[in-house]
């Protein structure tokens, strides 16, 4: 099992430097897609509808993975660590060590997936018009139609679609509060769920149609609504750890131990404990900008403010 690895899944190869896993769910997920879009191609007589199914369906997984891969290319662009990419029921994920430092990146590296799509969505429309009528045509014309909507679905305003990020991070720049976009972008996820089965009762097809609209409808709505809470839990934990101000949380006055690693009085938030994690200590020197010493921060005293602000 490699490093990247994550329990219940299959690691298939390596992609620009990263680790390429699936879950199991894929496979299903796979075969369902083959024996629902099968039935389209029956009238063909040049191949059989079940071949046409599964090279729908792998060119649909490929373009998956092309929209994770632009994810992982940005990232990359911002020297953030990517972790790998997992191709799952419902799509794909790429695991990013680290949050977006600004807007600005937070933006580029969520939008640029659905960007990817639309690109494959635009190619493959072209690619028809140059084909002609035919079985290969008809084959792409509904990859493009897939990769469309899986931009446009993607770009939704809430959480955790690409379309969430976007929206907070154009909050993050505007209100200059990162936890409000997440906020509102995670409630925009929770509602979307709502409207994803709301639509698939609205309109109904034949007996057949109706419950595989519905179970669909399901499992995008389980997947964002666990996607939004999660983004409000993260969101939470966020706002407490940006309580943590070194000086506030510091005995001022006091005198460090000696050789007690020196962290400047003004850290705060995520910074104060990755600056504390880069010099594991009990205790540590605050100083002032001008090198003077502020006091003494412990490693206690941060803990204890942490767990009383989950109160």
């Amino acid at each position: 099992m490699s490093s990247s690895q994550r329990p219940g899944t299959w690691r298939i190869g390596r992609v620009v430097g990263v680790d390429v896993l699936i879950k199991p769910s894929l496979l299903l997920m796979g075969v369902a897609l083959v024996l629902l879009f099968a039935p389209r191609w029956e009238d063909r007589s040049d191949a059989s509808p079940y071949l046409l199914a599964t090279v729908f369906v792998v060119s649909l997984y490929v373009s998956v993975l092309v929209h994770e891969i632009a994810h992982v290319l940005a990232a990359r662009a911002y020297r953030m660590r990517v972790d790998s990419v997992t191709l799952h029921l419902l799509g794909g994920e790429t695991v990013i060590e680290g949050e977006s430092r600004t807007p600005v990146q937070e933006l580029v590296t969520s939008i640029v997936g659905p960007l990817a799509s639309l690109a494959i969505a635009l190619g493959a429309f072209a690619a028809v018009d140059a084909m002609g009528f035919g079985t290969t045509s008809d084959v792409v014309w509904s990859i493009a139609w897939v990769n469309l909507l899986v931009a446009g679905f993607n770009m939704l305003p809430g959480l955790p679609l690409d379309g969430g990020r976007v929206f907070r991070a154009i909050v993050w720049q505007v209100t200059g509060r990162e936890e409000t976009g997440v906020r509102i972008a995670a409630w925009i996820g929770r509602g979307t769920a709502v409207v994803v089965v709301a639509v698939s009762l609205l309109f109904r097809g034949d007996s057949r149609d109706t419950v595989i609209n519905l179970l669909i409808a399901l499992l995008v709505a389980w997947f964002l609504w666990e996607g939004a809470t999660e983004a409000l839990r993260t969101a939470g934990r966020a706002a407490r750890i940006d309580l943590l101000v070194a000086r506030d949380i510091g005995f001022a006055g006091a005198v460090p131990p000696p050789g007690a690693p020196t962290l400047s009085a003004d850290l705060r938030g995520a910074d104060l404990l990755r600056a504390m994690a880069a010099h594991p200590a009990e205790a540590y020197a605050l100083v002032e900008p001008d090198g003077f010493t502020f006091g003494v921060l412990t490693s206690r005293a941060v803990d204890e403010t942490y767990r009383a602000s989950r109160r």
